[in-house]
């Protein structure tokens, strides 16, 4: 995986576990969505960060974010039923339970989704919105989640890589 990563450097992209934990990133990624070095804990969980309204870059329509939440609650049903005995994937899904409506309403519908090829809208500070493609790959013989970000056909989202290619994390002045 370490490979790909390396060989995608002008593509955004992250790296999550079985709980959307936020494992690795590539320097595109943290100057596209914020740099997340500083996050600890629950504050680099996807599922975490979106169901309790923690600040981000990134927004969806209503129906980005139905598919969203649908596909982050089925990957969590899924990777419960894959590890019964992680204690902090039952702690996260009991708490997300408790603290988000709309987590606990999807959960206990059993809805069924999964990730696919869906747009975004990501508000950088310097270079005002930039919409992307996102596309979650799921490595084979791993609960590993790639999640890449790609400029939409006949949009100007590449040149806009470009720019924060050179820019990174800081900002313009």
């Amino acid at each position: 995986m370490q490979r790909l990563l390396d060989q995608l450097r002008a593509t955004p992209l992250s790296v999550h576990d079985a709980a959307w934990n936020l494992i690795s990133w590539n320097p595109l990624w943290a100057a596209l969505i914020g740099d997340p070095s500083p996050l600890r804990g629950r504050e680099r969980n996807i599922a975490w960060r979106h169901f309790t309204a923690l600040p981000t870059r990134v927004t969806h329509t209503p129906e980005q974010e139905t598919r969203f939440e649908i596909a982050l609650v089925c990957d969590l049903r899924s990777s419960a039923a894959r590890y019964p005995q992680d204690k902090p994937l039952r702690v996260l899904i009991t708490d997300l339970r408790r603290t988000s409506d709309r987590f606990h309403d999807l959960w206990d519908s059993h809805a069924v989704g999964y990730h696919t090829t869906d747009s975004k809208t990501i508000h950088h500070p310097d270079l005002g919105p930039i919409t992307v493609d996102c596309d979650t790959l799921t490595i084979p013989g791993s609960d590993l989640r790639i999640a890449v970000c790609t400029p939409p056909p006949g949009t100007t989202t590449a040149d806009q890589f470009d720019l924060l290619t050179t820019i990174g994390t800081q900002t313009m002045a």
